[in-house]
């Protein structure tokens, strides 16, 4: 079975027209579609027909995060295993959202509603030669394509044996403070975190990233996010955990952006990284000022 990549993350957001201005002409997406009170973005590099849904709501949050699953047979085999797990599974008809075909839907141990699907129309990123270094249309801080998210919950311990015991992810980094597992950092592609689970309250969002492709590409981000008086929540700077380069930043409706560039590519036989006290609180979240602010720490949607 095979769980191939995060596919997409659907947000809520307060002002869908505020919203639709911010990822379009900051974060630099496309905006694919408007139905039913949801717009559909892509980056420019992504093949899909979106990899970010926005929905408008009374309060911000993440509504669903969704992998793709490399054959649309696999669903079946996934369910299966889910309910083997003691996991109750539910489907999505095809259709239900734009573009979309299938999937099967169920609830973290933390709380986050996932889904796996495979079929989704797939206009493609428009290059006409490859390589083609950017398209010539790009605006704002154009990323080439979704990274990763962090989700907070009670039960990270649960949540990390599903997604690795069931959908086959693994561990590249942990955190252990107090002999409690705190935070795990888990992978299904060449990257350090495909998903990031962190203890905190249930059922939240920390933030999703979108990839940049070097530090320049961070530091450029930076004086974008200045000149469009987007304030920034931490950044630019590297993480110790994943080694990653970072800027973090809020959207108009209060959910935490990331835009990040670096890292590692381990495999799937790579030891974990273990972190504790001792090296966590000093390098660990922000590597060069050697410590966290408070609502980092604290802000959840």
């Amino acid at each position: 079975m095979g769980v191939m990549r995060l596919g997409r993350v659907e947000v809520r957001v307060t002002d869908l027209k505020q919203s639709i201005d911010y990822y379009s002409n900051v974060i630099g997406l496309q905006l694919m579609a408007q139905e039913n009170g949801r717009a559909y973005f892509k980056a420019w590099d992504e093949d899909d027909h979106h990899s970010l849904i926005l929905v408008e709501a009374d309060h911000p949050g993440l509504v669903h995060v969704g992998f793709k699953v490399r054959r649309e047979e696999e669903l079946d085999r996934f369910e299966k295993a889910l309910e083997e797990y003691g996991v109750r599974v539910g489907r999505v008809s095809k259709g239900e959202r734009l573009a979309e075909g299938q999937a099967i839907r169920f609830t973290l141990p933390t709380g986050q509603v996932m889904e796996l699907y495979h079929e989704i129309e797939r206009p493609g990123n428009g290059l006409k030669l490859n390589p083609d270094p950017y398209p010539a249309n790009l605006k704002g801080i154009a990323p080439p394509h979704l990274d990763h998210l962090l989700i907070s919950g009670d039960d990270v311990k649960g949540t990390t044996d599903l997604l690795m015991n069931v959908l086959d992810f693994h561990m590249s980094e942990q955190v252990i403070l107090q002999e409690e597992l705190t935070a795990t950092f888990l992978f299904r592609t060449n990257t350090t975190h495909d998903i990031a689970v962190i203890k905190g309250p249930d059922a939240k969002l920390h933030h999703f990233a979108f990839a940049l492709n070097s530090w320049d590409d961070v530091l450029r981000a930076g004086d974008w996010l200045a000149r469009n008086n987007i304030a920034h929540d931490e950044g630019p700077t590297r993480h110790g955990v994943t080694r990653g380069l970072t800027i973090y930043f809020f959207d108009p409706s209060g959910n935490r952006n990331e835009v990040f560039s670096g890292g590692y590519a381990p495999g799937p036989d790579f030891i974990p990284v273990t972190w504790t006290e001792e090296r966590f609180f000093t390098r660990g979240i922000f590597y060069h000022r050697g410590e966290s602010n408070e609502r980092f720490s604290t802000v959840f949607t």
